[in-house]
């Protein structure tokens, strides 16, 4: 099982950027997904994460700015981010686990098997 995260790059506040993470195997092997990210000096955080087709969390200081979503067809999950802020900068994840996670769980980064190898992320003010 390989992830492999996409998409980062250098924007001014207030742009936007996807990313996207490519998944090997098969759909059914990726219970829950998430999206993580880990400023310089900083712990790694919970961004987002899909446990069902109605349910995604999301960290309190990216609601209403990103969206995750997921295309099983394609085996790709994505992060549309939106409205980018300085603070948004970071080393973005994408992690998943084969079974279905619990609700209070998602955002944590222990319960995550496969990681995606980082993708950067910069926004200037």
């Amino acid at each position: 099982v390989q992830l492999q995260a996409s998409g980062g790059g250098l924007v001014q506040a207030g742009g936007s950027l996807r990313l996207s993470c490519a998944a090997s195997g098969a759909a059914s092997d990726y219970g829950s997904v998430a999206w993580f990210r880990q400023a310089p000096g900083k712990e790694r955080e919970g961004v987002s994460c899909i446990i069902s087709s109605s349910r995604s969390p999301y960290a309190d200081s990216v609601k209403g700015r990103f969206t995750i979503s997921r295309d099983n067809a394609k085996n790709m999950m994505y992060l549309q981010m939106n409205s980018l802020k300085p603070e948004d900068t970071a080393v973005y994840y994408c992690a998943a686990r084969s079974t279905r996670i619990v609700y209070f769980m998602c955002l944590d980064p222990s319960s995550y098997t496969y990681w995606g190898q980082g993708t950067q992320v910069t926004v200037s003010s």
